[in-house]
This record gives C-alpha cells, sequence and structure tokens, in this order.
C-alpha cells in the first residue's frame, strides 16, 4: 500500500515585495519635487504681491503729494468784505428789478405797450352813418371814454358789440351811456360863421343825428 504526501507549503514560496526601497525612494522623490515645485510658485508669487504693493504705495504717495500741492494752492482763503458788499447791493439790484417788472405788468403804472392797438380797433369798427367826435383812454385802458354822432340811435348798440369783440376791448365794459339829440341852434353855434351861412332852423326842430356819450365808468347822472 502507498501514500503521497504532499510537500508544498505557500509559506515557504518567495513574496514579492510591494513596498520595496526604490518605490519608496521614486516616491519620496515626486514627493520632494512638487513641494519645490509649490515652494518656487508660492515664492514667484509673492514676489509678484510685493511689487504691486510697492506700485500702489508709489501711487498713493504720490496722490497725497497732489492732494497736499491742491490743498496748499487752492486754500480757502478770507471772505473779502468788499465782494460781500458788492455781492449784497447787486443782489438787492436784482430784487429792486424784480418787483418793477411785476408792477409793469401788472399794470399798476399804465399802459406800457402803448395804444396804438386801441386807435386799430377803433379805425377797424368803421360804420356808415356813425362817427366819433372824441375818444378817451386812461391808464393801461381801464376807463375809456367814446364821444359820437349816429344818423340813428339804433346803430349805437350794433357798434358798442361790435367794438367790444376786438381782441384789445374783451374783458372790457361800459358802466354808461348817454344819448342825446341836439338842437339846431346849438350845431349852427358850431359850424361856420360866414356870410353865406344857411338861416337857423326853427328852435323846435329836431337834429338829423344823436350824439352819444360812452364812459366805461360810470358817471353822475348818467343813465
Amino acid at each position: 500500500m502507498s501514500q503521497q504526501i504532499n510537500l508544498f507549503n505557500p509559506i515557504f514560496l518567495k513574496q514579492k515585495k510591494i513596498f520595496g526601497a526604490l518605490p519608496m525612494a521614486e516616491a519620496l522623490g515626486v514627493v520632494v519635487v512638487g513641494a519645490l515645485l509649490l515652494t518656487w510658485f508660492a515664492s514667484h508669487r509673492l514676489a509678484e504681491l510685493e511689487q504691486q504693493a510697492e506700485a500702489g504705495k508709489a501711487l498713493l504717495a504720490g496722490r497725497e503729494t497732489r492732494l497736499n500741492k491742491a490743498n496748499a494752492q487752492f486754500a480757502p482763503r478770507q471772505q473779502s468784505a468788499v465782494l460781500a458788499a458788492e455781492l449784497a447791493q447787486a443782489q438787492n439790484e436784482l430784487n429792486s428789478l424784480q418787483q418793477v417788472e411785476a408792477i409793469l405788468r401788472g399794470g399798476a403804472l399804465g399802459n406800457t405797450a402803448g395804444y396804438a392797438e386801441y386807435f386799430r380797433a377803433f379805425s377797424r369798427q368803421n360804420v356808415s352813418g356813425l362817427w366819433l367826435t372824441g375818444l378817451t383812454i386812461v391808464g393801461a385802458g381801464n376807463d375809456i371814454g367814446v364821444q359820437g354822432r349816429a344818423m340813428q340811435p339804433t346803430m349805437i348798440p350794433n357798434y358798442i358789440s361790435r367794438l367790444t369783440a376786438e381782441k384789445i376791448m374783451r374783458g372790457k365794459t361800459f358802466a354808461s351811456l348817454q344819448i342825446d339829440r341836439p338842437a339846431p341852434a346849438v350845431e349852427a353855434a358850431a359850424a361856420s360863421t360866414s356870410a353865406s351861412a344857411p338861416a337857423a332852423a326853427p328852435a323846435n326842430a329836431l337834429s338829423p343825428f344823436v350824439e352819444f356819450n360812452l364812459q366805461s365808468t360810470a358817471v353822475e347822472g348818467v343813465k
């Protein structure tokens, strides 16, 4: 009878060394090279930052120098009493001119624009059979008086309506109107006294026209 005996034992095999001296040396070299690279980069970056800081310091110093020069050149000066007095006088004159302008615009000193537009308005309202014998304008046109004659009394209201429609007369009203028919003797006395003048009309005869007096303010005794 025979029997086989296995004499193989795995522990007697040659073990492979994973962390040998050479791999460890290579790894250590890689670590050292990496550290050297990081140190070089850090030192290079630090040098750049130092250069930037020095440039910033130089720029700040230059600006401070210019600021000190500007403060010294444009230092606040003491206020001149003469200039202050002249400024106060100029301000007073400006205020006075503004007050005068307000008074002129308000019409307190009368009509500053002239009376030409009033006369143009009266000339445009030319009514056949009606004519003016007098015109009075006081101040800024607040007081207006119109005297005239008309062949018929009914022509006067129409004339007043057309006159108040003029732009310069808008907003103005007439407070009194007097209409009279003068006697022929009154008219004959105002005419020429030549020797060839016709004989005066009878005392009871009526004039062919009427006289009217139109006032913007009420006249005592006028209805």
